[in-house]
Parts: structure tokens; sequence; C-alpha cells
């Protein structure tokens, strides 16, 4: 592993950092490599207990792990940062139901399946690093090339798949659904995972954006998704978080209107540095939309509409961005416009929605489930980082033996924008290709940096 580091080490402020990047091919492959997991054995750990008392620092470790065989169309990439996702907070707290179970059942699939049903599970679902090997198959990647992953698996066996491979019977997210993710020093992907690395963004940002940005790609801007348009007013819940970050650039340069909601003064001001205008602050205002643990308070979304219409001049939300559930959802179908559309996923806060459907169904409002994101969707969301028009969130970065406090400070949302995580990259800052266009936009890659 030292040797692939150094071979990787060496492109660092070369005139021909591919040149050094090519050697990798002839360097053996180690028999094991470092990852982070979640161990079968630790399952029941938190029985009885609540989810806000459950701790991701008991249930993730860094282990030694043998290096999977590579399978056709597969490819093999030494990670040099990954982040952290909600997916990975549940799966640490073995929520809504441990891991293994996904394991299990995509082990049953095929013989190369089957590797990925073990008594622990490499997570991580994020990656920005270099390929070592590709499998039988490959021609459009080859070892040396710095790559994104985004984490649709998908084996595209089924008709189903070929209009949309977010509906393939057997669509599945890497590192959460399957084995051998990107909390890891190697990681193991379908080629059709990879993307190229943005050259003005160092490992860790450019790891970072992957499964958020993608996500809010398809919940706003695709036809799969709201179908955005310019002068949309788009409402945008934890607007300065790991998702709504994304949503709100996206928002702002597709000609929207965000209306930026959030908890804090501090993510006030973060929503405003990324140029929004409306900005909501739920706890300084006092927005409590439960009156207690059974009982919403509807008088608290009728003045939750009341402040939205005072910063657009009067109008609802065509759109809302909703991702954290529970907590928020009654009141998102309450205050999305006549005919407009709430887009979900994630349900952070709970999974079971209570809303009143008469302001749904005599509204003509729409209710759009929305998951990851295809690999054209994925593509074009990196596209955008890559020209410069999205920036990376990262406010924060952890070594892999630091993961678990990462994935606590996510689950305790005591973090802003993607908190990182350096794989194999020894410091930050490291993988930068063309310094000239990060000149351009330093301040806005770095806005989020140290909040």
């Amino acid at each position: 592993m030292q040797d692939i580091l150094e071979a990787i080490m060496a492109a660092e402020g070369s005139s021909q950092p591919e040149r050094e990047l090519a050697r990798l091919a002839g360097l053996p492959v180690p028999e094991s490599y470092r990852g982070v997991v979640v161990r079968a054995e630790d399952t029941r750990m938190f029985d009885g207990m609540a989810t806000r008392d459950k701790d991701p620092r008991k249930a993730l470790h860094v282990q030694e792990v043998p290096t999977p065989e590579l399978g056709p169309g597969e490819a093999l990439v030494a990670v040099m940062a990954s982040a952290i996702n909600y997916n990975t907070v549940w799966t640490s707290i073995f929520e809504p139901l441990p891991t293994f179970k996904f394991l299990q059942r995509y082990g049953r699939l095929s013989e190369l399946t089957r590797r990925h049903d073990l008594p622990y599970h490499v997570v991580g679902s994020d990656a920005a690093g270099v390929v070592l090997r590709t499998g039988p198959g490959v021609t459009k990647w080859k070892a040396g090339d710095e790559v994104v992953a985004h984490c649709l698996s998908v084996e595209l066996e089924d008709s189903a798949g070929h209009d949309d491979t977010m509906l393939d019977p057997q669509q599945r997210i890497w590192g959460f659904e399957t084995n051998f993710g990107g909390l890891a020093e190697l990681a193991i992907v379908k080629a059709n995972q990879l993307m190229p690395k943005p050259r003005h963004l160092s490992w860790e940002e450019a790891a970072s954006p992957g499964l958020v940005n993608s996500t809010a790609y398809r919940q706003l801007v695709s036809h799969h998704g709201a179908n955005m348009k310019q002068g949309d007013v788009v409402l945008i819940w934890g607007a300065s978080g790991g998702l709504g970050g994304y949503a709100t650039q996206m928002a702002l340069n597709g000609g929207a209107i965000p209306v930026c909601v959030v908890s804090s003064p501090e993510k006030a001001e973060l929503c405003r540095k990324m140029g929004a205008e409306l900005v909501i602050d739920r706890t300084a205002e006092g927005f409590k939309f439960w009156s207690d643990e059974h009982t919403q308070d509807q008088d608290e979304w009728r003045r939750f509409g009341e402040r939205i219409r005072q910063l657009t001049g009067g109008e609802d939300p065509d759109i809302v961005f909703e991702h954290p559930g529970r907590e928020t959802f009654g009141a998102s179908v309450y205050v999305a416009k006549k005919g407009g559309t709430i887009v979900t996923c994630a349900s952070t806060s709970g999974y079971m929605h209570q809303y009143d459907n008469r302001y749904l169904w005599m509204h003509l409002k729409r209710i759009v489930g929305s998951h990851f994101a295809n690999y054209h969707e994925a593509w074009q969301a990196n596209r955008l980082v890559a020209l410069g028009k999205v920036h990376p969130t990262v406010s924060k970065t952890y070594a892999l033996e630091q993961t678990g406090q990462a994935a606590y400070e996510v689950h305790r949302n005591a973090h802003q924008g993607k908190v990182g995580v350096r794989c194999l990259a020894p410091t930050d800052g490291l993988g930068v290709r063309d310094t000239e266009m990060r000149s351009r936009h330093e301040s806005a890659i770095n806005r989020f940096r140290g909040h």
C-alpha cells in the first residue's frame, strides 16, 4: 500500500502527473487493506436505545480486510478521500435494519456477488482516488485515471433498468447495500460508477459532492424529480447542510429563488455566502411543528407559510425540497403552492410522515419520491462541479481512524456542509491539478471550511 501511495504522491507538483500515475499499472495489488467496517456480531448492541442515543463511534471500526477478487466490469480504486453521508450513520446504528440483510440478499444473486456476504461490512458511498486495476470488459477507464465514484450500483440485466437505471430491480447503493465501500484504502466499484475527478479540487473536496450533489440534481433539476425551472420559488430545508447546500447552489444556478431554512445564524450566513437572499432561521423564529409527540400544530404551519410569503412578496413555494421527513413533512405539504411539488428523500428525522391530505388533494399538489440518481444525472452533477458552477461544501475533515467521530458529528447535526475523510491522503489539499482554475474559485471552494 505504501508503494501505491508513493506513486500517487509523486504526481504532486509533477509537470506530467499522468505519467507518474501510469506507474500504478505495474505495482502489485495488496493482499489486504484498511477499511471502516461494522461487524455482524454487533448488530444488537443498541437494542432498546433511542435513535439519538446510539453512538456511531462504538460500531465503526478500522480493520485490515482481504482485498476481494475483481470481477468483470469492475474497477479497483485506491481511495485518497471519502466523505460521511447519512447512510453511513444509519449503517453504524443499525437502522432501519442491519445492512447485513442487504449483503445477504445481494450475495444470493450470483457466484460473483457472494463476495459481498461477509461478517463485516466495509462502508462508505463516496470516493475520490486513482484506478489501480480494471476487470474484463472495461474499456473506458485504465490504471492511473483520477476518478470520483458515484454510489449507484446496478446489474442492468433487466429491461426496466434501461429507461432509468434507478428503476433496475437490482439497483443498490454502493457501500450501503453492497460491500467494499469508499471509507477505506481500496474500494471495488462498477466501471459505470466512475466519473472524472474535477481537476481544480483536492482529493477531499472532490470526494464530498458525489452522493449529495447527485441526489440534489435528480431531486430538483431532473425530469425524474421536480423539473425545476427559472423563477421557481424553492423551499430548501437544511439549506446549509450536506444535501441542502447543493440544492441551494442548483436553485441559484438555475434561476430559481431559494428560500433557505436553517437552524442557526451561522448556517444562515453560509446560505448568504452562497448567494441566497431569503433565509429563515427556524430556531430563532421559534418554529415548532409538533405540539407533542403525536400532534402537529397547524397554527405553526400557517405561521411558517406566512413567513415564506413575507420573504417572497406573497408567493408560495413551487417546489419544497424535503429531506428531514417526519418533523417537517406536514408543514411542507401545507406551504407548497397550489399545483406545487413536494420532492422527498432521506427522512433523517423519521420515516413515518404525517400530513393533512386535504392540502394535497384539494390543491392538486404532488409528492415525488426521489432516490439518489442515475449515471447520466450523476455525470451531469459532477460536470457542474468540474466546470466550477457548483462548489464542494467541505467544512471539516478527519483521518480514516477518526471516521467514527465524523459519523457521530453528522448524527448529531453538529456539522455544516459535508464532513470529509482522508483515506490514503496524508493531508488535506493534495491532488489539485488545475491551479489556475482553482484560484478563480478559491473563496467559494473554502466558504464552508472551519464551520
